[in-house]
């Protein structure tokens, strides 16, 4: 069926899919009321988002390439957002009309790549953050609005990017252009990057510099700066780019048309100089276990021995030796090796004290719990105020030792379900290549999540649960891939002629 023409017709629709979307239109005005979306803002905002709806159904590919770049843009300080409205809700917007078209148009829409152990996992995830809403182990009131907004941060969200990769890009031409406009967005923070380093801030993200990231984002007497790019913070952006970084540099290696190669290196270089840029340790760290990732799904001695022989070189280069020390950030970079390091000191005694508060929540405080909802002689008030400095602290807390064991399953069966794949089931050396970068800079956003709170931010939460997803879909384009390729390779090769 062509989007372009085509007009949802009610009495077509059956009666179970008419349920459905009004369930999801009903939930999306939920988000909307819980986070604080006044009566009259909402009338406002009517005729431009029917206007979106309208134009969302005629260009349905055009709703989710606008998806990707909000997605990205969404957390950048230096755009006016409007008060009031928190950013997570311009994503879900969009994610829910896109899962809206869907159902209206079930007929002409494939699910194959949508039913597979991924979907499985988060929907094992997902409801055990929906049970979560009757955790009353502070012996407090349900705030079902908190629960909501955290609920959507946790699972929700990961399952909207699965649904949305998997049903929308489903041909080797709608890859290729995602992972350019991916790509391109990544360019695009190393380049704010270079600007905020050569121009300085502007008002909005000076404001955030000064203020609450002052502590975290001006060190040594004012000397060293912590760039945050387009990102919330300098540990979002290091991150995010270290483990982009890995998903590029394997694209270059592996795919064999040039004009595809030579961009993915240039974007994968540029990266790793923005990573260093943000002073963020722990992106040094996802950057060499990215690769580690992918000596193994490679299956190549040749590349495993490469790998190895290059990262102990680069490893031995910064713990031993005093190479490049007359530049902050790789002195910063080097301090990661420093065992007597103090902001690794003071996180494993913040985290003696939660073990003792945590044996007696097996299910964690809540997700409802937030800072200042406990008053001071509360049993779980220090909770409350001790910052988790981990997105896996943060679920732990939050869901207790029956939840992080429940996330870190699901989670594996998602990495080693898209590993699979890449090792036994695609044929592609190229594909494999896309499959392997997706599914490194996934295992690398991990590790990343286990040193810092940025697994769930935008936009490093939609690129990379987005991203392992589509890993699930490579072998049902496969056949359209290899003739899409030997097109462009016979291209190329013309034009070498």
């Amino acid at each position: 069926m062509n989007s372009a023409s085509y007009r949802p017709n009610i009495s077509e629709m059956g009666g179970g899919r008419m349920v459905l979307l009004l369930l999801l239109f009903a939930f999306a005005l939920l988000q909307f009321y819980t986070s604080g979306f006044g009566a009259f803002a909402t009338i406002c905002v009517i005729p431009a988002v029917i206007a979106a709806v309208i134009t969302s159904f005629r260009y349905r590919m055009f709703t989710f390439w606008v998806l990707v770049v909000v997605n990205y843009l969404v957390s950048m300080k230096a755009l006016p957002w409007p008060d009031g409205i928190p950013t997570s809700l311009y994503n879900e917007a969009l994610e829910i009309l896109l899962l809206a078209m869907v159902i209206m148009d079930v007929k002409g829409t494939k699910f194959d790549a949508s039913l597979n152990i991924m979907f499985s996992a988060l929907v094992i995830w997902c409801f055990f953050i929906i049970l979560q809403v009757m955790n009353d182990t502070c012996n407090m009131a349900w705030d079902i609005p908190t629960w909501l907004t955290g609920a959507r941060m946790m699972a929700f969200q990961l399952m909207y990017a699965f649904l949305v990769f998997t049903i929308y890009i489903n041909a080797p031409n709608k890859l290729v252009s995602y992972i350019f406009l991916w790509g391109g967005l990544a360019l695009f923070s190393v380049l704010w990057l270079l600007k905020q380093k050569i121009l300085g801030f502007t008002a909005l993200e000076n404001e955030f510099m000064e203020g609450p990231g002052r502590k975290t984002h001006i060190l040594q007497a004012g000397t060293l700066i912590r760039y945050l790019s387009i990102y919330t913070d300098a540990a979002a952006a290091g991150i995010g780019m270290a483990c982009t970084s890995v998903a590029f540099l394997i694209f270059g290696l592996t795919m064999k048309v040039w004009k595809h190669r030579i961009p993915c290196f240039i974007i994968g270089l540029a990266l790793i100089w923005g990573f260093f840029s943000t002073g963020t340790r722990t992106a040094l760290a996802c950057f060499i276990f990215g690769f580690m990732v992918y000596a193994v799904l490679s299956k190549s001695v040749k590349m495993t021995a490469t790998i190895g022989v290059l990262g102990v070189i680069f490893v031995g280069m910064l713990a031993f030796t005093k190479i490049g020390d007359g530049n902050q950030m790789i002195r910063r970079m080097r301090s990661m090796f420093n065992k007597d390091d103090a902001s690794a000191g003071a996180r494993d005694a913040n985290q003696e004290v939660m073990k003792k508060y945590m044996r007696d929540a097996p299910f964690g405080i809540g997700i409802g719990m937030k800072p200042g909802s406990m008053a001071g002689n509360h049993k779980y008030y220090v909770m409350n105020t001790i910052p988790p400095d981990s997105e896996y602290v943060y679920i732990w807390i939050h869901t207790g030792i029956v939840g992080i064991n429940i996330f870190l399953i699901t989670t594996l069966l998602m990495f080693l379900g898209a590993s699979r794949i890449i090792m036994f089931k695609l044929t592609s050396s190229s594909l494999r290549g896309i499959g392997a970068g997706l599914a490194c800079g996934f295992a690398a956003m991990q590790l990343g999540g286990y040193g810092n709170q940025v697994l769930m931010q935008f936009p490093n939460c939609f690129v990379f649960y987005g991203g392992l997803s589509l890993v699930y879909v490579l072998p049902y384009i496969e056949k359209e891939w290899i003739a899409y390729e030997e097109k462009l390779i016979d291209r190329q090769n013309g034009k070498l002629r």
